[in-house]
């Protein structure tokens, strides 16, 4: 069977959920330990117990799936809502859950691991970077922009450039302890540490941006 093929769900059928979780463990695991070009549909199946069949009623193809795999490993720590604004929640607490989740989203040994991926093949294969960071990099920093746009119209800060200021942000954030990991040189931060780290630059941001200032 072919790679190529795409059954039809047929209108309105519902999708098994416990399999499509099953599917993106299985793509997971063999995207970080095979490699994506050694990574088949047919390798996917096998590895999360389901049909052929399955795999391509839920997901279409293979970038389908591993860009499927790179948004649910966001969504664990940075799921859509978090760049939401609530009414009465101060502009620090939101920044600092956002800081926490992504702190800890890209030092964990997973998305290092597929960082590493990404810097191992991304030169011979241009696609899957483009496939990787549309997924994964540009959707937090589209959810970042966006938040970031009404915290200046709320006037809380002083934001004129939006997109600047997320990228900013996630850079702080990574810091040299990232570097160190994605190189295997030594360990992560304790709790303690990364708390301070992630309050540090939170703070450093919010007197960045203060009213008043520009």
């Amino acid at each position: 069977m072919s790679d190529n093929i795409s059954p039809s769900n047929g209108p309105g059928r519902p999708k098994d959920l416990a399999k499509r979780q099953a599917i993106l463990e299985a793509a997971k695991n063999l995207f970080l330990s095979n490699g994506y070009a050694n990574t088949s549909m047919d390798a996917v199946a096998a590895e999360a117990g389901v049909s052929k069949l399955t795999v391509y009623s839920h997901f279409n193809d293979k970038e389908t799936l591993f860009c499927a795999a790179v948004m649910a490993k966001c969504e664990e720590q940075l799921p859509t809502l978090i760049f939401e604004l609530p009414a009465g929640l101060p502009i620090e607490s939101v920044l600092l859950n956002i800081a926490r989740g992504f702190h800890l989203l890209i030092n964990s040994e997973e998305s290092l691991n597929l960082h590493r991926l990404i810097m191992t093949q991304g030169s011979q294969d241009p696609k899957l970077s483009q496939i990787f960071f549309e997924a994964g990099p540009q959707r937090m920093l589209q959810g970042m922009e966006r938040l970031l746009t009404r915290i200046d119209q709320s006037g809380a800060l002083s934001i004129d450039k939006p997109h600047h200021a997320a990228e900013h942000f996630f850079c702080l954030l990574k810091g040299a302890a990232n570097f160190r990991l994605l190189y295997g040189y030594g360990e992560p931060l304790s709790a303690e540490a990364a708390e301070a780290h992630v309050r540090e630059v939170v703070g450093l941001f919010m007197r960045a941006y203060r009213p008043g200032l520009a």
